[in-house]
């Protein structure tokens, strides 16, 4: 099974082979590659999925996103 999960874009540094964001994902900092969402600013909403942005969301989609998960987990 794979999980892809929202979080929020707090920093962007460009890299020698590509630009890194660090997320937050329900509190913990993350570092993510952004290659297949080049758009990507600070602040914005992203699925992540095994440390790669792979699309950006609005905040009512991730805020969205992050209800589902917490209600599987039954938290």
């Amino acid at each position: 099974m794979c999980l892809a999960l929202p979080g929020q874009i707090t920093a962007i540094r460009s890299e020698a082979t590509a630009r890194v964001a660090t997320v937050e994902i329900a509190g913990v900092q993350r570092e993510v590659n952004l290659a297949l969402v080049p758009e990507a600013t600070l602040g914005d909403y992203l699925i992540i999925h095994s440390g790669i942005a792979v699309r950006l969301l609005s905040g009512e989609e991730a805020a969205a996103a992050e209800e589902l998960i917490v209600e599987a987990l039954g938290q």
